[in-house]
């Protein structure tokens, strides 16, 4: 006779990946507090101590130590083999390590300081209030939407362009790469920041010349860069506002990692801003991360996340987009996987 088993009971304990995530939240204020108190940058200058570093630095010796054992085990920074104990223990910066130093040209730092800065931070400390309230979290917290304080901070808005060169630095190679170019000569890169992947578009692409058009104290500093990297020859900066017109005649027009920061409204008055200066033949090129119909993990529902904290806008399906697609008088021809996060949505004006 044969004695049945009783189903095991459900856990009454808390998921570990929910624990690792919160948890996470702490090794990601660590990161900060080793960036912004420039505890990297005096460790560039070689193994300290953690009680002379923290005498160089006003700090306390014994948090100072808590916090510096956690991030080593991420691998940025490492103990000294045979170091003593506590706030005697010698750390050492890790290759990995050197791009939180102030002038890595990596834009580590920038993406730490951003992400982790009182802006974006207050904002995400209203997240669940954004949830009943018609305003953003930048609206809540800071009293203006996301972008306008930046354009009110000069100093946060130069280190957000930094971070997004740094982010979306790989994603541009992967387009260039991605893509076929041949057909186009001229490209205008709409809401192009700095211009950081156009330029990874033009070196990619020796024929191709191209226009970032940004709003006009972002079209400065554009300006500003393209000199610093020499490409002001084949590519120059525009002041335009995407919302009402932008340098017409172009062979190819590039909107990469802009709808998803806006409404459908907004998205479909950007698009029909671009059709609008389309040239017959031309083609409009979205660059963004596109959604599965699914459940499945995917990086885009996190950036969803900090979407819908800062801003208005959505991480959308390619049928959402070739929705908008739709009602700017523009067609979705091909959805193009790269090597790389981001998508290539290719628009051509509807027949």
């Amino acid at each position: 006779m044969t004695t049945e088993v009783e189903p095991t009971a459900p856990a009454t304990y808390a998921p570990r990946a929910v624990i690792e995530t919160m948890r996470g939240a702490f090794m990601a204020r660590a990161m900060y507090a080793v960036v912004v108190l420039h505890i990297a940058d005096a460790l560039a200058a070689g193994p300290r101590r953690c009680v002379d570093l923290a005498d160089e630095l006003f700090l306390q010796p014994i948090p100072l130590n808590q916090v510096l054992r956690a991030v080593a085990s991420t691998g940025l920074l490492q103990t000294l083999p045979g170091s003593e104990v506590g706030p005697l223990v010698s750390y050492a910066l890790t290759p990995l390590g050197e791009t939180l130093c102030e002038d890595h040209p990596s834009g580590t730092r920038d993406i730490i300081l951003t992400l982790q800065g009182p802006a974006v931070q207050s904002s995400v400390a209203v997240l669940a209030q954004r949830l009943s309230s018609t305003c953003t979290g930048p609206e809540l917290a800071l009293g203006a939407p996301f972008f306008d304080h930046l354009n009110d901070h000069p100093d946060e808005a130069a280190r957000f362009d930094r971070m997004m060169i740094a982010i979306h630095g790989s994603e541009s190679v992967a387009v260039a790469a991605g893509y076929d170019f041949s057909w186009a000569n001229s490209i205008v890169d709409v809401g192009g920041g700095l211009g950081g992947f156009l330029l990874t578009l033009l070196r990619a692409h020796p024929h191709l010349r191209g226009i970032v058009a940004d709003l006009p104290q972002v079209a400065a500093r554009a300006r500003e860069h393209l000199t610093a990297q020499k490409m002001d020859h084949r590519c120059t900066a525009a002041p335009a506002d995407f919302f009402v017109s932008v340098p017409a005649g172009a062979d190819a027009y590039l909107l990469s990692y802009v709808l998803h920061n806006w409404d459908d409204e907004s998205c479909v008055t950007i698009l029909s801003t671009c059709a609008t200066a389309m040239p017959e033949g031309g083609r409009l090129l979205v660059v963004e991360t596109v959604l599965p119909p699914d459940d499945r993990p995917h990086q885009g529902k996190l950036l969803d996340l900090v979407m819908v904290t800062l801003t208005r806008g959505v991480e959308r399906t390619a049928l959402e987009y070739s929705q908008l697609a739709e009602r700017a008088g523009l067609r979705l021809t091909e959805t193009i996987s790269t090597d790389s996060p981001v998508s290539i949505l290719e628009l051509v004006h509807a027949l």
